[in-house]
């Protein structure tokens, strides 16, 4: 089952910030972008907004599909469990995105779990919501279409890449990921990730991580400031692994 999150109800909310779709800022949400095509929009007022703490697990891997979370504030690991338990981290999330996708109108089950990396605020549309809606507003359902068919054509060419790439290349591929997608802060990645982290995206160990982050280091390709990590020069970094094609994982 999922864990429950602080319902953030309209009562409970006076006076705080406004989670409601139509002053949403994330432009790249697919519900935003579709709010002035929907001729019904009961789906949106019939969300629930829910607060998670860092660390808070909000999606159990194998708990039942009910429904589709839209992050609208910070930053979500999306993850599995492998071989003998350990876990794969699929991706990282972060406003706009969607998670629990993968499940929706397939399986009955969730094939992924997912944990706020800090406190996360989250919209939830119940399946039975989103499915009335989608069979309604065929902008939307075509946008969600477009939304399944980038998401395939990343997971496809993550898996060739990695199945072509050393240790050392799928290291250098994880950290220009997170460049691309979170940037940087103070001169450091601005996601702070455990070496463990690392390693359960890249798809390695902790220790060959630690390894290839003192050689890369000594290299002068990264800094590293306890758990921080920065680029001096991302291009450098990027001639390491420009064979394949890094720039298609965002």
């Amino acid at each position: 089952m999922t864990l429950q999150p602080n319902i953030v109800s309209k009562k409970s909310r006076k006076g705080a910030t406004d989670f409601s779709c139509a002053s949403c800022k994330n432009t790249n949400c697919l519900i935003k972008k579709n709010l002035h095509n929907a001729p019904n929009v009961t789906f949106v007022e019939q969300k629930k907004t829910l607060k998670c703490k860092k660390g808070q697990q909000f999606i159990i891997e194998g708990a039942p599909v009910n429904g589709l979370f839209f992050i609208l504030k910070g930053t979500v690991k999306v993850f599995r469990t492998g071989i003998n338990g350990r876990e794969q981290i699929v991706r990282f999330a972060k406003e706009g995105e969607i998670i629990g996708h993968r499940g929706f109108g397939t399986e009955e089950y969730y094939s992924i779990g997912a944990i706020a990396l800090q406190e996360v605020v989250l919209c939830y549309f119940s399946k039975d919501d989103l499915q009335e809606s989608l069979l309604e507003n065929p902008h939307f359902a075509y946008d969600m279409i477009l939304f399944y068919a980038n998401e395939l054509n990343k997971s496809e060419s993550k898996v060739k890449s990695i199945s072509q790439m050393t240790v050392r290349e799928r290291v250098i591929d994880t950290l220009l990921y997170i460049h691309r997608k979170f940037g940087n802060l103070r001169g450091f990645l601005n996601l702070p990730l455990s070496r463990k982290e690392y390693a359960d995206y890249a798809g390695t160990t902790e220790e060959q991580v630690i390894r290839t982050f003192s050689t890369l280091k000594k290299e002068g390709l990264i800094s590293a400031k306890g758990k921080k990590i920065g680029i001096p020069n991302v291009q450098d970094l990027k001639n390491e692994i420009s064979e394949h094609n890094y720039f298609l994982d965002t």
